[in-house]
């Protein structure tokens, strides 16, 4: 009897779980959706300034400066509705002077909060981003460093071209040295061409780490409450050799990355 009893319980215990399981998972699906139409309705109030910046001549400043607004409004968007906020550590060694950000790539968060964390940095950012309606046109003229992947070596030449241009023109240049989004359970691994462009500019890079993919993953995943860490890292020096800056540049990123809490752990109170 004792043990019919027990297991009764147990299995009550799991059911319970399961329930309250399904609905914390429907409360953030729903803050999720939430968040997406007010992003869009956000977007949407920028379309309006789109005519008047033309008509101004489209002054790069003042472009990146309302692709600014727009940027942090929707983090605080995404803070009130979702309950996901950021935090930064390491901030004191981001340089006075433009440099290379070479940063990890887990989500669509960390596009959006570059132009926040960075005021007037170049992104290079991949064509497919210009078919966004408003946002389109505010990354082509602010200007943004915008390549076709599939061009390869005219991909290339055009970033460390507009890179150069950018960087002598007192802007930091950001890349995403992996190409494409990870999985925070992935090493981190650069692609070629991140080296090259290091040793065109010439200049230190500043290696960034966040943590993103944890609360912000898949398209099919709702965004989950939590706070996302961005660590800035020492600056790697200007001069190295390619290979020294590609395994100096992955072993130090990778060795943050790693040493973040594990995926799904949610560290809200």
């Amino acid at each position: 009897m004792t043990r019919k009893l027990d297991r009764w319980r147990r299995n009550s215990g799991k059911q319970r779980a399961r329930r309250n399981d399904g609905a914390s998972h429907a409360v953030e699906a729903l803050r999720s959706r939430s968040f997406d139409f007010a992003w869009a309705l956000w977007t949407a109030l920028f379309a309006p300034v789109i005519p008047l910046l033309w008509l101004a001549g489209s002054p790069p400043r003042l472009v990146r400066k309302f692709a600014r607004i727009w940027a942090r409004g929707v983090l605080v968007e995404l803070a009130w509705i979702v309950g996901l906020d950021f935090v930064e550590q390491g901030r004191g060694n981001v340089p006075t002077e433009p440099c290379l950000i070479i940063c990890n790539h887990q989500s669509t968060w960390e596009t959006m909060a570059a132009l926040v964390l960075f005021p007037d940095v170049a992104i290079i950012a991949k064509r497919e981003l210009l078919r966004i309606p408003v946002l389109g046109w505010f990354l082509r003229r602010s200007p943004m460093i915008i390549i076709n992947r599939s061009e390869g070596a005219s991909a290339l030449r055009t970033m460390m071209t507009e890179g150069a241009a950018a960087l002598a023109s007192g802007r930091s240049v950001l890349i995403f040295p992996e190409g494409t989004r990870r999985d925070p359970s992935e090493p981190i691994r650069f692609k070629r061409g991140v080296d090259l462009l290091y040793k065109r500019l010439g200049a230190p890079a500043l290696p960034v780490v966040v943590d993103s993919g944890k609360f912000w993953g898949a398209a099919s995943h709702p965004r989950r409450q939590g706070t996302i860490t961005v660590t800035y890292l020492s600056l790697i020096p200007a001069g190295l050799s390619l290979a020294e800056f590609a395994r100096y540049g992955e072993q130090r990123m990778q060795a943050e990355q790693a040493s973040a809490s594990p995926v799904g752990w949610d560290r809200t109170p």
